[in-house]
């Protein structure tokens, strides 16, 4: 083994939610561990950046009365809640939609009836959520609202996902009031960035193989080689689908991680002189029918400039991504003037944040199934491999892909792990 070699009990790859909360339960439990991030920061799919007046979360942002865990988090880290503001109506693009509020009652109606479909039901097997969609006897402006909210939630088109997975995945989101319900003052990565500052985190250190052999695991980095008794992969499956394992993974455990794509995401910031919304009426927030992906909301601090937040995913964030940040701009200072009036092509800052092809998350929130035939693949990863843990939040029994079930899979991989330590000692 070479000088820049090292020897832990454990190795957690990667230091988004995941992988910090997979730390924090191996610490709380007394083992010898290291945490490798890839990137020159904690956090993952959660950052800030110093623009618009202060920090803002350019990444994950919200969390509700109904996430436990993370809201436990943010008491215990002193954090501040910020209601997100919704005072008033929210805008329906475009304007002759329809009867919006018929629409979207069909649209809660048509995610009921789909929570009740039993996701093994063979006739599903290959059948894609928009041949599900079209299948139902309901309104058309409720399939049309329906359709928006998956493609925005899962940033990924309607036509590409199955409806097995969109089932499965949707119960385990169970919360009864908005997700959107608060953010931190602090930002969601300053908790991240706390988290991490407790725990043995090596930045920059991108895992590039790891090697099982009979007596430890090796995990190679550009500079290092750390050997383990047992790895957690804290990373979404598309990012631990990039590293080399020697030997090869099993043959199910391989498909398994090939079933996943990235979810398509950009992430704006506006912030604005004042609250022009509020004089027609509106709260600030706007949903898209045409195109599909598009959502923008209220997002502003108690003590500074009215900000809204807009988030363009799935296909529409693949094509605003070919315009670059420029033509981003301008693409949403052109659907938030439609939505709410001219002063809102008027902002005094603007932050956009495209994820479409971060290298080290792949792109949204997380990762999406969308190879049809894979219904085990959740399953596969959950198994793991042979001194393998896999702890991404995808595969949450909780809020899979939220921050929320990244703390949960986190939890569960170290426990995983612990109790793997405990048998080779017996």
């Amino acid at each position: 083994m070479s000088e820049a070699s090292k020897t832990v009990d454990v190795v957690v790859v990667g230091a988004g939610f995941a992988g910090l909360s997979a730390a924090t339960e191996l610490q709380r439990a007394g083992v010898d561990f290291v945490v490798l991030e890839a990137q020159d920061r904690a956090g993952g799919r959660v950052e800030a950046a110093n623009s618009l007046g202060g920090f803002f979360d350019t990444g994950g942002q919200f969390l509700c009365d109904d996430m436990p865990e993370v809201m436990a988090l943010a008491r215990k880290h002193g954090k501040t809640l910020v209601e997100t503001p919704a005072r008033g109506r929210a805008v329906v693009l475009p304007h002759e939609s329809g009867d919006i509020g018929r629409g979207s009652a069909g649209s809660f109606a048509l995610r009921q009836q789909m929570r009740h479909t039993d996701p093994d039901d063979p006739a599903l097997e290959s059948m894609s959520v928009r041949s599900w969609v079209e299948q139902q006897p309901a309104d058309p402006l409720a399939r049309e609202m329906f359709l928006c909210m998956i493609e925005g939630l899962w940033c990924q088109p309607a036509d590409r996902m199955p409806i097995w997975y969109l089932i499965s995945n949707d119960r385990r989101i169970t919360s009864q009031v908005s997700e959107l319900q608060y953010f931190l003052h602090e930002t969601m990565f300053s908790l991240a960035d706390d988290m991490a500052r407790s725990l043995p985190v090596v930045l920059n250190a991108a895992v590039k193989g790891i090697e099982t052999t009979p007596a430890a695991v090796l995990v190679r980095t550009a500079t290092t080689i750390h050997a383990a008794r047992q790895v957690i992969l804290a990373v979404p499956p598309v990012m631990a689908a990039r590293i080399a394992f020697n030997p090869p993974l099993a043959a199910e455990t391989g498909r398994a991680l090939a079933a996943w794509q990235s979810g398509l995401v950009i992430k704006v910031m506006l912030r604005y002189a004042d609250a022009f919304w509020q004089q027609s009426g509106s709260d600030g927030s706007a949903m898209w029918l045409d195109p599909r992906g598009i959502y923008v909301c209220n997002a502003s601090h108690d003590d500074g400039h009215p900000a809204l937040v807009m988030f363009v995913a799935g296909s529409t964030a693949m094509e605003w991504h070919r315009l670059g940040p420029e033509g981003i701009r301008q693409a949403v200072l052109a659907k938030l003037a439609a939505a709410l009036g001219p002063a809102a092509a008027q902002p005094l800052d603007v932050l956009v944040r495209d994820w479409t092809d971060d290298p080290w998350s792949g792109g949204g929130y997380s990762d999406v199934i969308t190879d049809m035939s894979a219904t085990d693949a959740e399953e596969v990863l959950r198994r793991g491999a042979p001194r393998i843990v896999f702890a991404p939040s995808e595969i949450s029994p909780s809020f899979p892909g939220y921050v929320e079930g990244a703390i949960v899979a986190g939890r569960i991989g170290a426990n995983r792990a612990i109790a793997a330590l405990e048998s080779y000692s017996r």
